[in-house]
């Protein structure tokens, strides 16, 4: 998501998001949206976040990763018409530029404005605890 694929929505955050493949089968159960205003975590550059629809509490198996200071995806900010925000989670400890690189690749011209041509897999995730 850059600025400039977003017409429409005049609340505009750079991220990149992923999306459930195909053949991924069933959808997690939606969890219970835990706001920033309760964790006190941020939407800043590198945040891990779960993406979720309209409705507060239906994040699933989604997530997106902030590019620089999305303060509108935290609690009262204006993304989501409600106000609630968004679930942010974790933090992006080395590779910022790949997911800069990434927000950076050629983009479908039909369809979907914010699908890359080219996916990215994403091969492995590392859980780390400080």
């Amino acid at each position: 998501v850059t600025m400039g694929n977003q017409e429409g929505n005049p609340v505009k955050i750079e991220v990149i998001q992923s999306r459930r493949s195909a053949t991924a089968g069933t959808r997690n159960p939606p969890i219970t949206l835990e706001r920033t205003s309760v964790t006190n975590l941020r939407h800043i550059d590198g945040t891990l976040s779960m993406a979720r629809s309209a409705q507060p509490n239906s994040a699933s198996d989604q997530f997106f990763i902030c590019i620089g200071q999305q303060p509108e995806l935290d609690f009262g900010g204006k993304r989501n018409p409600d106000g609630q925000g968004f679930a942010a989670f974790g933090q992006v400890t080395k590779g910022m530029d790949i997911v800069k690189k990434i927000q950076t690749q050629p983009l479908k011209t039909t369809g979907n404005p914010q699908e890359l041509i080219a996916p990215v897999v994403i091969r492995r995730i590392v859980r780390v605890f400080p």
